[in-house]
């Protein structure tokens, strides 16, 4: 073995990677376990244990230390079928960008063009806007489009005489722009709203964000928060100066205020009297509480000395520097303290108190910095906002602002530049001179938050102004964003909603944690019965994988999914197929009569190709599942894709590894026990001969099969035709044909009502007022189910967990799912037509991926209703029979491998093309049951333990590798010879095996 060096580095270096990724889930898995302990149930006290610990040192590595904020961020997370919590898919309305682009106008031309391009966007992958410039251009209209949007807000972007084409460039410049815009306000918003580890990402190539929040229950005030507009405002200052004597008679309220208490020890009887003193002076109070603490990494915020007396300072510091003649002085400009990021919640509950908030003047607000500085990571800014006017509000608003974007001044450092209409820039030229002659800053406020709050140098006339600062370039772009944020014109909606309660997420980790554990103790006891020592070989490589594919999804920021927990039994499964592969062709070479070393050389070397082909071939259709799916499905395609990558390295390296050891230490290496050893050897079935038996069989499942479809049709999942879906858990078990009847009652519609896992337990879906996405349908929906739901008299119900999707959505999702099929199919054509350069392989390959697609879609349908689980089509079906595909290829690739080997091998005694292909069907029998087997296990345990979420998913799954298993041989390499008996196959010829007797 070459470069055996190198692999166990390889192999030591990815280890220690894995564990050092693992090791931050541990760690804040403690924390939150000291939590929970400490709350004994109350989870305000478990909240606020944990902010109490954000900024504290929980891992030390020596050379790295991590707040437990840090541990969590780098954590393995949790999706929301595991952790309970809210998933929404907002969607930015563009139809309402572009009409707002053009002042609403009331041409019927313009108006019905949008209204046919909204409609089109919901059935076809093309941008709304340019379905939108296609009908008005497609309509007659006379009037440019130029002629609508060339505005006095859009003067500096377009013009009267501006192409067509720039129009459409400029739409697609602000739909990218709201869209990024909208994503930037949510994710601050998201980030007030103090959710642990949220995943917010804009869809790729859509109009849409995903928002995961785990753990949130309030699901109302999360609607409100994220659908609400975007408030961009500018506000004059007050400087630190002025408002550090009212922090300190806030201080004193306080202090006064708060009563010592009855058990205080001495040693704060001695910070008593060391406060008192050191109060004295101003001097002495700034000195005491730590100028310059905001550049400490310490985590504490002042000495617990002065917390006593000093109760509002001891968690917000003063802005200080140092003075002239070296001692701490406040700062100048309009940030006025600093806080630790887990005090400021104490902080704002002291700001909001009665007795404070009398003291502090009409004309201030103190509003918190967006994010930390830089150079202090667990501190944040507090600054001090003037307002204007009577109702305490801004000087102007961001809907002045014409453009915004990032630059670089003439140092090369990175600025903001900024336009503004005319109408705001009358305005700023006035704001501007007034805060330069009082050397005043201006604070940038978003919802609330002050972005940035810039000096102004001089009066600034005519609306284009630079700000700069000590920024990098991703601040700048941030604040570009926010800046175009306040001009945006449109709004951002909840078109695709699912909400997990807790207790429905601990029976999905139960389930996904059991299933785990049983199908890796499966796979382990069948590959050492059936391999021996070997097998043992094996299951330390299974091991690795696991642990190695754990440690990656870590490093990735991953959020692990149910879905995902299937994706790694299923890869414990798949794990083993190169083992499989290696092993039999271990055994053949030594019934050649090699030594067990050079066996292992040979057999590894022989291998190698069939590994490859049949792991890219799911690699890719993984590929396509990770750009074409969303939400669980992608968790289960990076899985996917991450397993096989760490499988090929496991099973080729470390099982290598391990045999060239046992080598070296003369141990005895075995493949089989005596009852495996010989397991198909010198099968000799007819699978050419007798192939037409099989075409009509299939032909005959696969009409039948068909009339289904095309007859009962399909359940659509609710992800596919929109609507509403509940999971409802009774006390007692309930009839489903009397909750259907009270519910259709109800809703005044049909209802589908379906048993979901125990008896007790049903899923309810509805498509009643589906077009309406909004709190007022989403009330109403909710209040007639549960009318429904009661009238099931001494049975009370709790509802579990529930799923919106609107009808755009749903037939996005629907349009996504046929095209990933398509492109999964065509990529694997392609693939396997470049790997082995004759059409006929494609197109085999094809006829039984097409057969294996319509038994598996007729399945579903003839049982539909059948069988006591749900069969529903949606994107977990679409994932599990791309997966399908994928294994199917798979298995036929290596029938394909041998048949190219046997071609091309000596010349011995010659025989025809047809004997070849059965020859070849035969020699890896054993190698497709085998794995077959192994992957049938660990889906039979998957689809009994796994729980109900993902029996569906499962059982695809496993009907799927049954089917696939079968087109593989009986299909795939018989349909290549009857397609290549006209080519140049018949030409070709290869040696005739020897049978070797045992």
């Amino acid at each position: 073995m070459q470069s055996k060096g190198l692999i166990k580095f390889m192999v030591i270096a990815v280890s220690i990677a894995c564990l050092y990724s693992l090791s931050f889930t541990f760690v804040s898995r403690k924390v939150e376990r000291d939590a929970a302990a400490y709350a004994k149930g109350d989870m305000a006290l478990e909240k606020a244990y944990l902010d109490s610990m954000a900024g504290e040192e929980v891992y030390n590595l020596g050379i790295a230390k991590f707040t437990y904020r840090e541990a969590k961020s780098y954590e393995l997370a949790l999706g929301l079928d595991l952790k309970g919590g809210m998933n929404v898919t907002m969607e930015i309305s563009l139809d309402e960008l572009v009409r707002n682009l053009a002042s609403n106008p009331k041409d019927e031309k313009f108006n019905a063009a949008l209204d046919a391009a909204v409609k089109k966007a919901r059935t076809t992958n093309t941008g709304l806007v340019d379905l939108f410039v296609n009908e008005y251009q497609a309509s007659g209209a006379t009037a440019s489009l130029a002629s609508f949007f060339a505005t006095q807000d859009n003067a500096s972007l377009i013009n009267n005489s501006s192409s067509d084409n720039d129009v459409k460039s400029f739409l697609n410049r602000e739909a990218d722009n709201a869209i990024q815009n909208s994503y930037k306000v949510i994710r601050t918003r998201i980030d007030k709203f103090g959710v642990a580890s949220p995943n917010i990402q804009i869809q790729q190539g859509t109009n849409r964000i995903l928002v995961e929040l785990p753990g949130v229950n309030d699901e109302e005030r999360v609607r409100k928060l994220l659908q609400g507009s975007a408030k961009l405002e500018f506000y004059q200052t007050h400087d630190n100066f002025q408002i550090y004597p009212l922090l300190e008679n806030i201080n004193g309220i306080l202090a006064s205020t708060t009563k010592p208490e009855a058990n205080k020890t001495d040693a704060v009887a001695k910070v008593d009297s060391v406060a008192k003193d050191s109060t004295a002076s101003d001097d002495n109070l700034l000195a005491n509480l730590g100028a310059g603490t905001k550049d400490s990494t310490d985590s504490s915020a002042i000495d617990s000395e002065l917390a006593a007396s000093n109760p509002l300072f001891a968690i917000l510091n003063p802005s200080t520097g140092m003075g002239e003649n070296g001692q701490p002085s406040l700062a100048p400009g309009p940030m006025v303290g600093i806080s630790l990021l887990k005090d400021t919640a104490k902080v704002n509950s002291f700001l909001n108190r009665p007795d404070v908030k009398a003291t502090i003047p009409s004309n201030l607000q103190l509003l918190w910095a967006v994010k930390p500085e830089q150079n202090t990571p667990n501190y944040i800014s507090l600054y001090a906002i003037k307002t204007a006017g009577t109702e305490g509000g801004a000087i102007l608003t961001g809907d002045v602002i014409t453009n915004a974007r990032d630059d670089f001044d003439q140092q090369n450092n990175p600025v903001v530049s900024m336009e503004m209409n005319t109408e705001g820039s009358r305005q700023w030229r006035k704001i501007t001179a007034d805060a330069a002659q009082n050397r005043e800053a201006i604070a940038i406020v978003l919802d609330g938050v002050v972005y940035s709050a810039p000096s102004v140098n001089e009066e600034i006339p005519n609306g284009n102004s630079q700000i700069s600062g000590n920024f990098t370039i991703e601040d700048t772009k941030d604040l570009a964003n926010v800046l175009k944020a306040g001009r945006l014109p449109t709004t951002a909606k909840i078109v695709e909603e699912a909400i997990v309660g807790p207790s429905l997420g601990q029976a999905a980790i139960d389930a996904g944690v059991n299933s785990a554990v049983i199908g890796f103790v499966v796979v382990m006891i069948f590959m050492i019965t059936y391999y021996n020592r070997a097998g043992v070989t094996a299951n330390i490589a299974v091991l690795f994988n696991v642990f190695f594919l754990m440690g990656i999804l870590a490093s990735m920021g991953a959020v692990l999914t149910l879905p995902g927990i299937a994706g790694i039994v299923l890869t414990m499964g798949t794990a083993v197929d190169a083992n499989v592969l290696i092993y039999e062709r271990i055994r053949e070479e030594m019934r050649e009569g090699k030594s067990i070393r050079q066996a292992i050389a040979d057999g590894y070397k022989h291998a190698m190709p069939s590994i490859l082909d049949s792991q890219i071939t799911t690699f890719l259709v993984g590929l396509v599942l990770f750009f074409f799916g969303s939400g669980p499905i992608l968790g289960f395609a990076t899985t996917l894709m991450i397993g096989i990558i760490t499988s090929l390295f496991t099973s080729i390296f470390i099982s290598r590894l391990i045999f060239e050891f046992m080598l070296s230490k003369d141990m005895k290496i075995t493949v089989a026990f005596p009852w495996s050893a010989n397991t198909l050897l010198n099968a000799n079935f007819q699978f050419i001969k007798k192939r037409k038996v099989f075409y009509i069989l299939s032909g005959i499942l696969v009409v039948i099969f068909f009339a289904s479809i095309l007859t009962k049709g399909f359940t659509l999942g609710v992800d596919f035709k929109g609507g509403r879906t509940y999971t409802v858990r009774y006390e007692q078990p309930v009839n489903v044909e009397e909750v259907r009847q009270y519910l259709d009652e109800a809703f005044n519609s049909t209802t589908e009502v379906k048993t979901f896992g125990s008896e007790n337990q049903i899923r309810v879906t509805s498509t009643y007022r589906v077009e309406d996405t909004d709190d007022a349908a989403d009330k109403e929906v909710l209040a007639k189910l549960n009318e429904g739901l009661s009238k099931i008299s001494g049975n009370n119900h709790e509802i579990l967990s529930s799923q919106k999707v609107g009808p755009s959505i749903a037939s996005d999702i629907k349009n996504r799912a046929i095209w990933s099929a398509a492109f999964a199919l065509i990529i694997i054509a392609i693939y396997i037509l470049v790997r082995f350069r004759k059409w006929q392989y494609s197109a085999g390959a094809a006829i039984a991926t097409v057969h294996d697609a319509i038994i598996l879609l007729g399945v579903f349908s003839l049982l539909d209703g059948i069988v006591p689980f749900s069969l529903d089509i949606d994107q977990h079906f679409v994932a599990a029979i791309l997966t399908v595909l994928g294994y199917s290829v798979n298995d036929t690739v290596v029938v394909f491998d041998r048949i190219r080997e046997n071609l091309s091998g000596p010349r011995n005694k010659k025989v025809g093309f047809g004997e070849v292909v059965n020859h070849s069907i035969n020699t890896t029998l054993s190698r497709t049951i085998i794995t077959s087997l192994t992957i049938i296990f660990v889906l039979v345990v998957l689809f009994v333990f796994g729980g109900e979420v993902i029996r569906g998913f499962s059982f695809a799954i496993l009907m799927g590798i049954i089917v696939a298993t079968y087109s593989s041989i009986f299909l795939a390499a018989p349909a290549v010879y009857d397609l290549g008996k006209k080519g140049n196959f018949d030409e070709e010829k290869a040696i005739k095996p020897k049978v070797v007797m045992p």
